[in-house]
């Protein structure tokens, strides 16, 4: 469907926009006349099509995929459960960050994989968390070493606002709700995130919180739409909980996809390719946690390797300016 569809066809003069569309898709190209287009937009903003136009998604068949010594990923696929429409589930025996024998049959015909995951944390930290997976480095718990699974930035920053107005209307205000840095496994060759209750048996079967993120996997998988103006960010620097770069992925224009985040020292240029390669859609620039990188050697060498590799940055604070 073009905007031909709603267009008067009447002069050989043409304009063309070019819309974001995932890495490895053809980008959806639009002509549209000149003369005729005051008037034609009057007619396409009426048009319930322009905007299916503008905001289609290439994910159409999501799997939500859950372990069943998981309490809080049972629960979460529980909730799921109770809803009238019915919801592909994948639930597998063992612990699935080390389960790396998921049935590529099974995921073959899916376009997108969510896990639905307990979290854990040593300071037992009560959190509703969303990240991608992987390795920067070593694979202490799953996937495989220096390897990370493909991610959607649009789709991460639609989740992660989702999540956070859930979490309000099940009053879960005691809950951090955060992005995490790439971590963890398994590996896989789909597109995928994880979304987490963290950080204890408490928190994992806390029914209200299992509600919230099913809730939330429920409206992304029925209502996931490709922002063609976001701006997309792969980031470095900062914490494991992405303090800095959860109020940009929540306020601000800009998605962001994988973090590297300051303990993964140091940053190596196979690390931000692989970011980039691993990023569904086109990568706009690199956000960096300027002060959270590290010593002034490590923001050197971050910067020394973005400009070998052509990769634009800003820093968190240049773009909190912004919005």
């Amino acid at each position: 469907m073009t905007l031909n569809h709603f267009l008067p066809a009447s002069s050989s003069s043409f304009v063309s926009f070019a819309i974001r569309s995932p890495r490895g898709t053809p980008s959806k190209r639009i002509t549209t006349p000149i003369i005729s287009l005051i008037i034609s937009f009057m007619i396409i903003f009426n048009n319930p099509g322009f905007y299916t136009l503008f905001m289609s998604s290439n994910y159409k068949k999501f799997l939500i995929v859950a372990s069943k010594k998981d309490k809080a990923g049972i629960n979460i696929t529980t909730a799921l459960s109770q809803h009238k429409r019915k919801y592909n589930f994948y639930l597998v025996e063992k612990d699935i960050l080390h389960e790396e024998n998921l049935s590529k049959r099974k995921l073959a015909s899916y376009d997108f994989i969510i896990f639905a995951s307990k979290h854990k944390s040593e300071k037992q930290r009560k959190t509703l968390s969303i990240h991608a997976p992987g390795n920067w480095a070593d694979a202490l718990y799953g996937g495989k070493q220096g390897k990370i699974c493909k991610t959607s930035a649009l789709f991460l920053k639609q989740t992660f606002d989702k999540l956070n107005k859930n979490a309000k209307d099940y009053n879960l205000n005691d809950y951090e709700v955060t992005m995490e840095c790439t971590h963890h496994g398994p590996f896989i060759d789909k597109p995928c995130m994880f979304i987490e209750i963290g950080s204890t048996e408490k928190e994992w079967k806390d029914r209200n919180a299992a509600f919230a993120v099913a809730r939330t996997i429920k409206e992304m998988i029925e209502g996931f739409k490709e922002n063609p103006y976001n701006q997309v960010a792969i980031a470095i620097g900062g914490p494991h909980y992405c303090q800095s770069f959860n109020k940009i992925q929540l306020n601000s224009n800009v998605a962001i996809s994988h973090v590297i985040p300051n303990y993964i020292n140091p940053v190596s240029g196979e690390m931000i390719k692989e970011a980039l390669e691993k990023t569904e859609e086109e990568v706009d620039f690199a956000l960096l946690d300027w002060k959270g990188i590290g010593k002034a050697k490590d923001r050197k060498l971050v910067k020394e390797l973005l400009d070998d590799l052509y990769v634009r940055y800003k820093r968190t604070s240049e773009v909190n300016k912004e919005y």
